[in-house]
């Protein structure tokens, strides 16, 4: 079997975890949620109007400021959004996954044996002062 054929057995796995499963039932959610796409399309309006209005030859800071002022009013409402906050919680889950995967792959390819090789998390002590940025 060949690296791509394990790839895309490793793919299968991912999708089956229940982590996966979370994910792409929040992202459902968000996507049946009319009123956070609208907040979403609102962002995306204001960002497009605050880029224009500075690529202006003499840019209007006070629209700069306004869109600015809104921008994040909007962004806040958008993250305190119940959707939308269950989806981040099960995109940063599926983000470590990935990390340690990714940590396990690029490890092996330096040669450490991948059976026995532990997987080591940002900001965890390893015992070791060698992987080691500073105690925190």
């Amino acid at each position: 079997m060949n690296i791509i054929e394990k790839a895309r057995e490793l793919g299968a796995v991912i999708q089956q975890d229940e982590c996966y499963k979370t994910l792409v039932r929040a992202r459902e959610a968000n996507d049946a949620d009319t009123e956070l796409n609208g907040m979403i399309g609102k962002l995306n309006l204001l960002q497009m109007s605050f880029q224009n209005e500075s690529a202006k030859e003499e840019p209007n800071d006070e629209k700069l400021k306004e869109y600015d002022k809104e921008f994040k009013e909007v962004y806040t409402q958008v993250m305190q959004n119940p959707n939308m906050q269950a989806y981040q919680i099960a995109k940063n889950e599926i983000d470590l996954i990935m990390q340690d995967v990714m940590q396990l792959l690029s490890r092996a390819i330096q040669g450490e044996d991948p059976a026995t090789l532990e997987i080591v998390h940002e900001n965890e002590c390893t015992g070791s002062c060698a992987t080691c940025g500073g105690c925190h």
